[in-house]
């Protein structure tokens, strides 16, 4: 979860590059991908200890202690984890809909 410690978009523009010739080549949906992408990066934007969207929302309202914003993050990271393991056991959930369309 490299987004802990960096911006989700610095994150997205330093990685895919590398790792979508990669991901390409050995198979995998480029769709699937796009996604995973953003689960894995959301995970890393709510969580501690850099998480900066939680940051963004401990700085709505000072009376709130930080823990308490992070604490409040943990169920929405709990289930982008579950998310991302359900499309790593189940990749076709993500292109369902586009099987559909043909």
């Amino acid at each position: 979860m490299a987004g802990a410690f960096l911006d989700a978009l610095a994150l997205v523009l330093l990685t895919i590059p590398i790792f979508y010739p990669v991901v390409l080549n050995l198979g995998y949906d480029p769709i699937w991908f796009g996604v995973m992408i953003v689960l894995v990066t959301q995970m890393g934007v709510i969580s501690p200890p850099v998480g900066v969207n939680v940051y963004v929302v401990s700085g709505m309202d000072r009376a709130v202690p930080l823990q308490s914003v992070f604490k409040g993050a943990l169920p929405y990271l709990a289930a982008l984890v579950v998310a991302a393991l359900l499309l790593l056991a189940f990749p076709q959930i993500v292109t369902v809909p586009t099987t559909w369309v043909k």
